[in-house]
């Protein structure tokens, strides 16, 4: 491999690291018109194992500005991400896959108790002309834990 092979492939990987964070920040702040921004013209996102949607992502968008209204304090922790470039069937380097397990803390500020829950994300990525953009978000959540009222933290 070529050192400027390399310097590519390591500014495609920062691209998709910055997708991911961006990702989870839109969500967190709730800003919708940024989280359909970091799609793919045709991205999807799958919600199912967490009690949610799947479809298109502005249609997903929306379902989540509802039913995140009740939780105004999120926090995703995205971490363990593995990157694999071109694995996707006829590739040609514009394609990733990641691979990424989470924390997500949540608080409400009314009578429904707080929570968090952890799994791991599925993202499949694409290169585009605007950068690099999901193509598909795939949550599997794998655990969900209820805050004891006793011991939760106060929300500010």
């Amino acid at each position: 491999m070529t050192q400027r092979v390399e310097l590519a492939t390591v500014r495609d990987r920062l691209a998709v690291d910055d997708l991911i964070t961006d990702y989870a920040v839109a969500v967190d702040d709730g800003d919708w018109e940024a989280y359909r921004g970091l799609f793919a013209p045709r991205g999807r996102a799958d919600y199912r194992s967490a009690g949610g949607i799947e479809g298109e992502a502005r249609a997903v968008a929306v379902w989540l500005a509802e039913s995140l209204r009740l939780f105004p304090v999120r926090q995703h922790l995205i971490v363990n991400r593995r990157v694999r470039f071109g694995i996707r069937e006829q590739d040609t380097g514009d394609t990733a896959e990641v691979r990424a397990d989470y924390v997500n803390p949540m608080a409400t500020t009314g009578p429904a108790p707080d929570f968090v829950c952890g799994g791991r994300y599925a993202f499949a990525v694409l290169r585009t002309g605007e950068g690099w953009r999901l193509s598909e978000v795939v949550v599997r959540e794998k655990w969900r834990r209820l805050a004891d009222p006793r011991t939760a933290p106060v929300v500010n």
